[in-house]
């Protein structure tokens, strides 16, 4: 009696396992929602810790940088391999409840059938039909990554061509008042709506990318000096200052811009905040890679546009109150990303001349 209830056990233990592997699997990247899978996240953050502990040692960002840059990739790559394990793990105990022998036998009998070796051979037909269900899932979920990567890797490059055109215009400081300067020294300022499109574009294509992939957010940029986060920093910051800062006419598509930048940026940081909310922070060294501006920094950048010929509004303090209004729409997110991410330093607004 106690044999039969452990092999029941063993059966609906090990189905469970299996059935909650292939949903994993399937709603990482084939269900088109950004929906937190359990299993990832455990993987993630197991190997983010081991990362951690590595990174922590490096005395500059540069060292650190180096570290986390292999972060992403090998956590990808692992991802597949704890799924292999887990229905390795689930189809033993079918196995052993359906009488395929010892636990040990089950074992060897369900890793050759999942790798496809066929070194070893069920004895019953109900065997046979669990061994090759599971050489079919295993065959599945490394087809399933093997397909995904390039669309990945797509998407990592189109939102790494925008961060690299945007330091180009924002200068070596990499900050949105230089990016303003360079949008009124072009003649773009008031009528760059193109850019301000190709932007907002940018913001939706990396809401719907970096929920449903969200392994996506940590591949860090070639360039040590750049990240995702800090360029969405920069323009949401120069959006924000020509609203509230710069007389002009109110530009419609520079609004839209700035509001998809603030719904794009926050629904990513929702997702991490709700399924990775046990992400270290010892990580990070610097308590706050995105300065939040004070009043004499906005000041600061006003006496910059005006120096630069630009038409500001006469009334400073209203237009840094309308600022900081601006800001809060985005501001906590942005922070909280670039602490996940490992976001070089930034300057919000101003930067020495």
């Amino acid at each position: 009696m106690l044999d039969l209830l452990l092999r029941v056990l063993a059966f609906g233990s090990g189905a469970f396992l299996v059935f909650s592997t292939i949903l994993a699997a399937i709603r990482s990247f084939v269900l088109p929602r950004n929906e937190s899978v359990l299993i990832n996240n455990w993987v993630f953050t197991i190997i983010r810790r081991a990362f951690s502990v590595v990174a922590a040692q490096k005395r500059t960002y540069a060292g650190r940088d180096h570290i986390m840059a292999m972060y992403a990739p090998v956590g990808l790559v692992m991802l597949p391999v704890v799924w292999l394990i887990l229905l390795s793990v689930g189809y033993t105990g079918v196995l052993w409840a359906v009488g395929e022998g010892s636990l040990l036998h089950s074992y060897i009998l369900s890793s050759t059938s999942l790798l496809t070796l066929g070194s070893e051979k069920a004895s019953t037909t109900i065997g046979s039909i669990f061994t090759f269900s599971e050489a079919t899932f295993g065959l599945l979920l490394a087809t399933l990554l093997i397909s995904y990567l390039p669309t990945m890797y797509q998407a990592f490059t189109r939102r790494e061509l925008v961060v690299a055109r945007l330091e180009l215009r924002c200068g070596t400081d990499r900050t949105a008042t230089e990016l303003i300067i360079w949008l009124n020294r072009t003649g773009s300022l008031a009528d760059d709506g193109p850019q301000w499109e190709q932007w907002e574009e940018w913001f939706v294509e990396i809401e719907e990318t970096h929920t449903s992939l969200p392994i996506l957010s940590f591949f860090r940029s070639p360039q040590p000096g750049r990240s995702w986060v800090t360029a969405a920093s920069i323009i949401l910051d120069a959006a924000a200052v020509i609203i509230s800062a710069v007389d002009q006419p109110r530009d419609p598509q520079m609004e839209l811009c700035f509001k998809a930048g603030c719904i794009a940026i926050n629904r990513i940081n929702r997702y991490f905040q709700h399924s990775a909310h046990s992400e270290p922070n010892n990580l990070i060294t610097e308590a706050n890679p995105v300065e939040d501006p004070t009043r004499r920094d906005f000041f600061q950048t006003y006496e910059q546009l005006r120096e630069a010929a630009m038409p500001v509004r006469a009334d400073r303090e209203a237009a840094w109150q309308e600022y900081q209004e601006l800001r809060m729409r985005y501001a906590d997110a942005v922070q909280y990303l670039a602490r996940l991410t490992m976001s070089p330093d930034l300057k919000a607004i101003g930067g020495n001349r």
